[in-house]
């Protein structure tokens, strides 16, 4: 039988963000698997170091909408620690209260979008219009569904008061009760269980040779969490079950976000019910001290990294963000060994990817040029000639945005 390679991407109806995937396959058996990331570069990371760190906070929100919330806290706690800056107790709380909904906000997604990929459109329907519910939250809390801008360096810009509270538990209970009835559907309805079971096998061993993070890790036994390994925030005050299955495959992974939720939604109780008083932010002044730091952070995908490096001034000389896609993606190749292209929708699905967060330009190679570092303007020069050599032309844009500075 004769090997068919296959293109998959970057523009595909079943690919929500434009990435490139190439599939090798033996009759509908897959053989091999290459992942060719780079299609979403948005030089966010290049950004950063051309603007302010009030406006970087900003900015790291958009590295995902999903897990904007995650990526802020990560880069305003890079930024705190090197500052020395001790934010009030109050506005902790409410940063982890925020990063909580959040994550109850990406799990209700991804359920969803699991649902879809499996041809269970109906779970789908259901899980989404029980994510309007924290999406309203989060709305009321911040003044934003998505991209909330909530926090600062020093704390969190909103307050949350007595009948908020209210609302909050409200919704918490109502979630929680719609929780129940999908773990029901995921233990007990059978063609749910062998469609899952068996797909994506991930074993202990290549999770850990392969850096996998998240829920994605400890469907696979491993029992590692940066919330609890590595608390910030308000976490050394919760109690709270970090969430492992043996499965090893898809079905386990769907298992660990339902029981994730659930802790979830305890986590949000006992913020709300230990909410201490007093102030939510604190002043810090625009110049940073010289310094550096990496920040740690449990987003919904799994953990978040970031660098920050300051120079003195009010623009980080640096900043990289490992986002956990990153981690997670080279895991997919594994788990499509000897899979049916069928699997290929939902296999990639169970890592739950962004690849916006994931996308990176590491460098340009050039003739007698060992290495070449680009300016902003250099880079974003560089992307027009690039675009309209491939037939992208953006000369006829207003003169005012080709002159403007970025």
């Amino acid at each position: 039988m004769h090997k068919v390679m296959i293109p998959i991407g970057p523009q595909h109806p079943a690919l929500k963000e434009p990435e490139s995937f190439l599939v090798a396959l033996k009759g509908e058996k897959i053989t091999d698997f290459v992942v060719r990331l780079g299609y979403n570069h948005r030089g966010i990371e290049k950004a950063c170091e051309e603007r302010t760190y009030i406006q970087d906070i900003y900015l790291t929100e958009r590295i995902c909408g999903i897990c904007s919330h995650s990526h802020s806290t990560a880069f305003v706690q890079a930024v705190e620690e090197i500052a020395a800056v001790q934010v009030p107790k109050r506005g902790l709380y409410i940063r982890t209260l925020v990063a909580e909904l959040e994550r109850v906000h990406s799990h209700l997604l991804w359920l969803g979008v699991a649902g879809h990929e499996i041809g269970f459109d109906t779970l789908l329907m259901y899980s989404w219009r029980d994510r309007e519910i924290v999406m309203d939250l989060l709305a009321t809390i911040t003044g934003n569904r998505v991209n909330y801008g909530l926090n600062t360096i020093g704390g969190v810009r909103r307050d949350i008061s007595p009948e908020q509270v209210k609302e909050i538990l409200k919704g918490d209970d109502k979630l929680e009760e719609r929780t129940k009835y999908y773990i029901d559907i995921a233990t007990k309805e059978t063609t749910v269980i062998k469609r899952l079971s068996g797909v994506g096998v991930l074993s202990r061993e290549d999770a850990l040779k392969l850096g996998a993070v998240g829920p994605t890790a400890r469907a696979s036994g491993i029992d590692r969490d940066t919330r609890r390994d590595n608390p910030y925030a308000a976490y050394s005050e919760l109690d709270f079950k970090v969430v492992t299955d043996n499965h090893n495959d898809v079905y386990g992974r769907t298992l660990v976000r339902l029981g994730e939720l659930m802790e979830s939604y305890k986590m949000i109780r006992q913020i709300l019910k230990n909410l201490p008083e007093g102030p939510i932010a604190v002043k810090v002044p625009r110049k940073i001290p010289v310094g550096e730091a990496v920040s740690l952070y449990e987003a919904p995908r799994g953990e978040d990294i970031h660098y920050v490096k300051s120079n003195g001034t009010e623009k980080p000389e640096r900043v990289k963000v490992r986002a956990p896609t990153l981690a997670n993606v080279q895991c997919v190749a594994k788990m499509l060994e000897d899979r049916q292209l069928a699997d290929l929708p939902i296999v990639i699905a169970a890592i739950d990817p962004c690849f916006s967060c994931t996308d990176r330009l590491v460098g340009i190679k050039e003739k007698g040029c060992r290495k070449k570092v680009l300016k902003w303007e250099q880079l974003r020069e560089f992307s027009i000639h690039w675009y309209r050599h491939h037939g992208v032309d953006f000369s006829k844009l207003n003169s005012k945005l080709e002159t403007k500075k970025w």
